[in-house]
């Protein structure tokens, strides 16, 4: 890709940019003078990413004469909780935030998600900006709105919808991310593939050790891909109402697989688990070819992604699905492919096939 991207995402009212660049987290305190007029900014991080990158963001925001106000959660989606907010909200309010003061999100999607819950919820709402620091969240959590918690029934099932003032990238702090985070970050980007870019697909199953080898200008240009399909979708459907619950194609077998495991299993490799347990439903229902499941299997493990190998109770798996927030009318909804680029949704399932399908994850 060129040295800078910008993607436009034009929400239902706001519409803001996603822009992404090398070394663009240096730049970030100019970037936000540009979009708003305080004095304060508010980074909300955790104690992995902050060690790293907050002394960075919080220097860029002081040379453009912005006063940091910094919050540190402990890294982990176990922390994912009410609970582990109300110390940031002092923080947030012994600093005197305003109304005008934006927040900003420096960290992966977890980060994202807790930190645009409070955006939204403190002083009934503030700006926000997602400065995201993983490969899943730049394709993915940052984009979209989403914000949330977790409750001990599952995951994400208390938040709201609060738009950023813009998601700003800065690919090159992928050089410092874990190995098993960046495959986590391909699950999404494989999905984005199966469920609207059949090109895409082929293309990613013939570069995918470019990623693999961190590859800094060809993961930029991946970004750049993923953001603009995942942008198309929430514009439009805002609300997930109908086509944006397409984005959640893996994850109503991912989100149970978390829950169920506590989290044991990274986001992403609960996305790739579901994936996998998606395409074998889809398969059995007569929506998806074999050659074509195959493939999608097969692009999963070369990403470094597990597609078999639970060990967790399939009806803890199966009853985990029940209180999923996209159940509606009692009916688990599935989003399952008919032809890689292309997923419908499903919410007529027969209960052995959805028990076929997590059993065929033990493999």
């Amino acid at each position: 890709m060129t040295d800078s991207a910008v993607v436009p995402a034009n929400v239902q009212g706001a519409r803001y940019d996603i822009v992404i660049r090398r070394g663009l987290l240096a730049d970030v305190g100019s970037q936000l003078a540009k979009l708003s007029k305080s004095n304060k900014a508010a980074i909300i991080t955790d104690s992995h990413v902050g060690l790293l990158y907050a002394n960075v963001l919080a220097d860029s925001l002081r040379g453009a004469g912005i006063e940091p106000i910094v919050a540190t959660i402990p890294a982990g989606e176990d922390h994912k909780t009410l609970a582990a907010l109300a110390p940031v909200y002092d923080t947030l309010l012994g600093g005197r935030i305003e109304r005008t003061t934006p927040v900003l999100a420096l960290g992966g999607g977890v980060i994202g998600d807790m930190a645009g819950f409070v955006a939204a919820t403190l002083l009934r709402g503030v700006p926000f900006v997602q400065v995201p620091t993983t490969l899943l969240a730049m394709v993915d959590a940052s984009v979209g709105g989403k914000t949330g918690i977790n409750h001990a029934t599952g995951k994400n099932l208390i938040g709201a919808f609060h738009q950023p003032l813009a998601v700003l990238i800065d690919p090159d702090v992928l050089k410092t991310l874990p190995d098993r985070e960046l495959r986590g970050g391909l699950a999404e980007c494989i999905k984005h593939d199966i469920i609207r870019d059949a090109k895409g697909f082929s293309s990613l199953e013939s570069d995918i050790s470019r990623a693999l080898d961190r590859d800094v200008d060809y993961l930029a240009g991946l970004v750049a891909h993923d953001v603009a399909i995942k942008a198309k979708v929430v514009e439009a459907d805002p609300f997930e109402h109908g086509e944006r619950a397409h984005l959640n194609f893996g994850h109503t077998f991912g989100h149970a697989i978390e829950t169920v495991s506590h989290y044991n299993y990274s986001h992403g490799e609960c996305v790739a688990l579901g994936m996998a347990a998606a395409a074998k439903l889809a398969g059995d229902m007569g929506l998806l070819d074999e050659p074509s499941r195959r493939r999608i299997v097969a692009l999963i493990e070369n990403a470094g992604l597990p597609v078999r190998g639970l060990t967790l109770p399939t009806d803890a798996v199966v009853e985990a699905m029940i209180f999923d927030k996209k159940v509606k009318g009692g009916r688990v909804r599935f989003i399952l492919p008919d032809r890689i680029g292309h997923v419908v949704i499903r919410d007529d399932v027969p209960a052995e096939l959805v028990t076929m399908a997590v059993e065929s994850l033990r493999g």
